[in-house]
């Protein structure tokens, strides 16, 4: 018997070290179904319950709460403790888009592996959305016909078909309402959000996408650019997957110059961002062979890690001196454009590109010829220039009749207070002049751009329960961007307040006649008006009912609210009674 006991000690160890392995370990080609990671993250915590645990948050649009892995070395769980604490918190996403699910099956891994080998970090608590698009992933095939691998995956498009990696900032989905709640309780000061790449075909397995550093707030945007980036790019080449920034090509190859890009609020780093939280986006290449782009994706994350371990109290600092002063900011970039003229030369490998006839049409056709590697220096465009701004006010004042806009702004944790009396204010409000609208939907929204406004001072009554939005916290950023009718993503862009762009009063022509006419003698000054029109305008002068309209346009009869954006903008602070 005692001979035994040492060979069922074995068989048992290599028993739950196969129970351990991953389904992507067991096939290099396959990628973890829905079920098989909500069967595996249980066990492993079950396993290891002092040091992980599972929370479940929202439910997504297929019915499915969000599953988040959270390690943490000392057995604190409590997000507000960890923050007594003073320990960093990043949380990495995974399976946004299921067809690019690197991160899925390298998060199982890795997380097994900082359990299992006692490798968790001291000083950093690290949170794993295990994944995020469950209703794409649970729509399993092979529509991503382009990549390398693996050999089934998840859909792009989620129960609703939308492409969450669209929909930080308008949260259509439950899936990014969900994310709001994990972010918000969590409040990590680095996120990683885990994809894979398309276009053109070159020899680096992994490509990144970091905050752009024009956008960034200053100060991270320093240590991002000079510390965190370069440590990041010189750990992978050690590992053997050398990096290089996201190819998007200035034209149609990437030796003519790739493009910094540039992550507006609608993609997770962009809204990110606003919260001043350090953000990358892993794009790995899709030729690559699925278990090289797993791999990069897992050394990715333990470097990571470990970059965050060494520098938890300075990106402790940093974070808090970034809120601080945008806290304090006075103007706010809303939208901005690549500068041309400035680039960097860096040292690119790629392959050689050709054309030669299709076989299929008969015309040329790109193509990479993988036999004629090349490295050369090719331009880097990472400049952008900020092409719009704006003065936060002291306050903007939101109706309650704009509820999505409310329980997103408490979904994200801005501080608001209710009138406790109906109350009329003298403050600024927009009219929009000018705007241009996307011919099609996107992300299910006709999308604005373009936005001419006109303030003008008013006074307006708001009602009892209205909502006053003070201007003097951290998140201003993210306050001034979505409720500044210009910025490239703001609220107004999604068509939010689209039911102010409609004219809701009107006048029969036949019965306006004579009250106008009475009008205008009773108003010489718009008579003047109205001739000195007519004298420039011939059209005018020619069309009856285009001078009714005028006149109409012209009085006091005309709605008030007709293109006037809802949000008022209260520019000095004023003493008012809350609820």
């Amino acid at each position: 018997m005692k001979k035994l006991i040492p060979l069922i000690l074995a068989a048992c160890t290599a028993y739950q070290a196969n129970a351990q392995q991953t389904p992507f370990e067991k096939d290099k080609n396959y990628t973890a179904t829905y079920a098989e990671v909500m069967a595996y993250y249980p066990k492993l915590a079950g396993q290891y319950p002092k040091q992980l645990r599972l929370f479940n948050y929202g439910s997504t649009d297929v019915g499915k709460p969000l599953t988040l892995a959270v390690l943490s070395r000392d057995g604190v769980f409590d997000p507000a403790q960890i923050k007594k604490q003073n320990k960093r918190v990043i949380l990495i996403n995974n399976g946004i888009h299921p067809g690019e699910p690197e991160g899925i099956d390298a998060s199982m891994m890795l997380i097994c592996d900082l359990l299992k080998k006692n490798q968790l970090p001291k000083d950093v608590v690290v949170c794993f959305i295990a994944v995020y698009n469950i209703d794409g992933s649970l729509n399993r095939g092979v529509s991503r016909i382009s990549q390398n691998g693996p050999r089934a995956y998840g859909f792009r498009g989620n129960y609703r078909n939308l492409d969450l990696n669209r929909d930080f900032i308008k949260g259509d989905s439950r899936n990014a309402l969900a994310f709001m709640q994990i972010l918000n309780t969590w409040q990590p000061e680095v996120f990683l959000d885990n994809h894979t790449s398309d276009g053109a075909d070159y020899q680096y397995v992994m490509t990144l996408i970091e905050t752009q550093k024009d956008k960034q707030q200053p100060l991270l945007a320093n240590y991002t650019s000079k510390t965190l980036s370069p440590e990041l790019y010189k750990r992978m080449a050690a590992s053997g997957y050398e990096m290089i920034p996201y190819v998007e090509s200035e034209k149609a190859t990437p030796d003519s110059g790739i493009v910094a890009f540039l992550e507006t609020p609608r993609f997770s780093s962009g809204y990110t961002a606003q919260r001043n939280i350090i953000s990358y986006i892993t794009e790995n290449h899709m030729l690559k062979p699925y278990d090289k782009r797993v791999w990069s994706t897992y050394y990715f994350m333990q470097h990571l890690i470990a970059i965050c371990q060494r520098d938890a109290q300075k990106i402790g600092d940093l974070k808090h001196q970034a809120d601080a002063q945008v806290q304090q900011q006075k103007t706010f970039a809303l939208n901005w454009d690549l500068d041309e003229k400035k680039f960097d030369m860096i040292s690119f490998k790629g392959y050689e590109a050709g054309y030669k006839p299709s076989d299929i049409s008969g015309l040329n056709r790109l193509y990479y010829d993988r036999t004629k590697p090349y490295t050369k220096n090719i331009k880097y465009y990472n400049t952008y220039k900020a092409t719009a701004f704006a003065d936060k006010p002291a306050a903007y004042i939101i109706p309650q009749a704009w509820g999505k806009v409310i329980e997103l702004f408490k979904l994200n944790k801005v501080a608001m207070h209710r009138l406790k009396h109906d109350t009329t204010l003298n403050l600024q409000m927009y009219y929009i002049t000018d705007y241009k609208t996307s011919p099609r939907p996107y992300e299910g929204h006709y999308l604005h751009s373009s936005v001419k406004l006109n303030p003008v001072d008013s006074q307006v009554k708001f009602y009892e329960g209205d909502y006053v939005v003070y201007t003097n916290q951290p998140v201003n950023r993210y306050i001034v961007e979505t409720l500044e009718p210009q910025g490239v993503d703001s609220f107004f862009a999604w068509g939010f307040f689209d039911s102010y762009l409609g004219q809701k009063e009107h006048y029969s022509d036949y019965v306006f006649e004579d009250i106008a006419a009475a009008y205008l003698k009773q108003h010489p000054e718009l008579q003047k008006q109205l001739e000195a029109e007519k004298t420039k305008n011939p059209q005018l002068a020619k069309s009856a009912g285009a001078q009714l309209e005028y006149v109409y346009r012209h009085s006091e009869y005309f709605e008030k609210t007709y293109l006037r954006y809802p949000v008022g903008r209260l520019l000095t602070d004023k003493k008012l009674d809350f609820q």
